[in-house]
């Protein structure tokens, strides 16, 4: 390994995870949704934001629709 290196040489190349980057959003979220998944993500180890995230991401992936 050196000491120094020449980051001017270097060749750019694009990330290979862009896809997979996140966006940080405000949402303003009802108290009993959030301890709903706060209880839920404490039951499985990860935190409330991650199995918000993971929810999301399946209701997409299964174009789940809404029911009011």
């Amino acid at each position: 390994m050196k000491s120094e290196y020449d980051l001017a040489n270097m060749k750019s190349r694009p990330n290979p995870y862009a896809k997979q980057l996140k966006q940080q959003v405000t949402l303003p979220l009802g108290i009993e949704v959030i301890e709903f998944f706060q209880k839920k993500a404490e039951e499985k180890g990860i935190s409330y934001q991650e199995l918000i995230n993971l929810y999301l991401q399946d209701c997409v992936l299964s174009q789940r629709e809404l029911s009011f």
